[in-house]
């Protein structure tokens, strides 16, 4: 059963324009919702899937113009650029944030940081095992949960990994063009490992700096705490992907983006 499409011209602002968001406002959309929906991004370029979201008639996508500023008592949410956008609900979905500075090569590797990476990693890691002809051996950088995710995702796809919590200077080249580049891991000591894929699970923050401006509460160890239907602590904002905790937890590490956003728009529908 459908959930019922509000009559009146609702304001709904998403902060932020990340695979949350952009899940959140197709599923939206699919719904028939009647209003208005403004995105602000942090994005000064226009990838080719906020532009096709910008290109539906009830959307407004403002590149460039992150929100810095919560008002939830006359609910608006300004921008960096001193823009005022008056909302009826406001999501944050501005996602998370790496602790610590990429590894040098970084971009040869794998990465995993939330629950929807396991898919591609997944696919990733098949490949490589294809190409070999034999199970691989992978090096899996990081610590906590998205580490501990990532390793089981290795494990079911048949690759031996070999974990390490000691953070690497930088990555080691690998000698084919298979287009898995990584071959290993170099230490500050100059000690190295080596494999047949590196993955990077690293720890992540959330971006939840929007949370003081608002007096919404965070957990203790970063995100914006919501409830079950994806409620923060303040009536009329809703928070969904990285930048929420649930329970303590990264929600990135706990539902998958399109799960959240069909779910919070569900809740989004039924409160406009």
């Amino acid at each position: 059963m459908s959930a019922p499409v509000p009559t009146s011209a609702t304001r709904i602002v998403i902060a932020g324009a990340g695979p949350a968001a952009q899940a959140l406002v197709s599923r939206l959309d699919r719904a028939r919702f009647a209003g208005t929906i403004t995105v602000l991004s942090s994005r000064d370029d226009t990838p080719a899937e906020l532009l096709k979201l910008a290109m539906l008639p009830q959307v407004s996508v403002r590149f460039g113009q992150p929100a810095s500023h919560i008002d939830a008592v006359n609910r608006t949410v300004t921008t960096s650029d001193g823009m005022d956008f008056a909302y009826d609900q406001l999501v944050i979905a501005t996602g998370s944030a790496a602790v610590a500075r990429p590894v040098e090569g970084a971009a040869r590797c794998l990465s995993y940081s939330t629950i929807d990476d396991a898919a591609r990693v997944g696919e990733a890691v098949s490949q490589v095992a294809r190409e070999l002809g034999r199970r691989p051996l992978g090096i899996l950088v990081g610590t906590g949960a998205a580490a501990g995710q990532a390793e089981a995702v290795l494990r079911a796809r048949g690759v031996r990994p070999v974990r390490t919590t000691a953070r690497p200077a930088s990555v080691i080249p690998a000698p084919s063009t298979s287009g898995f580049a990584a071959a290993g891991v170099v230490f500050e000591d100059g000690s190295s490992m080596y494999g047949d894929l590196v993955v990077l699970a690293e720890e992540r923050a959330s971006r939840d700096g929007l949370a003081a401006s608002a007096g919404l509460v965070t957990a203790a160890t970063g995100g914006i705490v919501i409830s079950q239907d994806f409620r923060t602590s303040v009536p009329g904002i809703w928070a969904i992907g990285d930048a929420a905790a649930f329970d303590g937890v990264r929600l990135g590490l706990l539902v998958a983006a399109a799960s959240a956003a069909g779910a919070c728009a569900t809740q989004l529908l039924t409160a406009a």
